[in-house]
C-alpha cells in the first residue's frame, strides 16, 4: 500500500488535489492511504513552497497547481 500525503491549507486545489488522488487510485485499482496535511509548519518542513502538495511514499513529487492527470497515475503506479 502506497501512502500519499496531500499538503495544502484546505483551499479548493488542494480539495480537489485529494479527490483526484483517490479517484486515480479507485481507477486504477490500487490501495492508497491518503492523509490530507494543512498545517503550515508541517507543509514547510516537507519542501513544499506551492500548495497543493504530494508526495508519495516520503518522496515530494508535486508541489504548486493541480497535478497533471497522467503524471498522478505514474506516481501512484510506480
Amino acid at each position: 500500500m502506497k501512502t500519499v500525503k496531500v499538503y495544502g491549507p484546505g483551499c479548493k486545489r488542494c480539495e480537489t488535489t485529494e479527490t483526484m488522488v483517490r479517484e486515480t487510485a479507485a481507477k486504477l485499482g490500487l490501495e492508497v492511504a491518503v492523509e490530507k496535511v494543512t498545517d503550515p509548519k508541517s507543509i514547510a518542513m516537507a519542501g513544499v513552497m506551492s500548495t497543493p502538495g504530494i508526495s508519495v511514499d516520503g518522496k515530494l513529487v508535486h508541489a504548486g497547481g493541480l497535478p497533471d492527470a497522467a503524471k498522478l497515475e505514474a506516481w501512484l503506479s510506480a
